[in-house]
């Protein structure tokens, strides 16, 4: 488990629990059924296009803010999801990280940077 995230565009440290989903079983599961999280997901995607990428809140039992970010861990697609709903990004994405909703609002933004701490 990292514990947090250096914003590398504006040189910030965010301090957050980051579990990651760095397996099949792990990301199959992701947040499904939790009633609620103080940290964030990170998935390790490895995936060849875009359509991989696509993500469901099925079985979700509340909102979550969607970060994704490309093989240089910046982010160029950010989306906040209801549950029982899904949402394929705009690209290919490396790294997929998934918190509450507005956990991370005025910290982390499009075209930002990031580093795991």
């Amino acid at each position: 488990m990292k514990k947090g995230i250096y914003n590398k565009t504006t040189h910030k440290t965010i301090f957050i629990k980051l579990k990651f989903a760095d397996n099949y079983f792990k990301r199959l599961k992701g947040l499904m059924f939790k009633k609620n999280i103080d940290y964030g997901l990170v998935f390790i995607t490895n995936t060849k296009n875009r359509f991989c990428c696509g993500i469901h809140t099925s079985f979700m039992k509340f909102n979550i803010d969607v970060y994704f970010l490309d093989e240089n861990l910046k982010i160029f697609d950010i989306k906040t999801l209801k549950p029982w709903s899904k949402y394929t990004p705009i690209k290919k994405s490396a790294y997929i990280i998934e918190f509450k909703e507005n956990k991370m609002k005025n910290k982390l933004k499009k075209g930002d940077e990031i580093k795991f701490i």
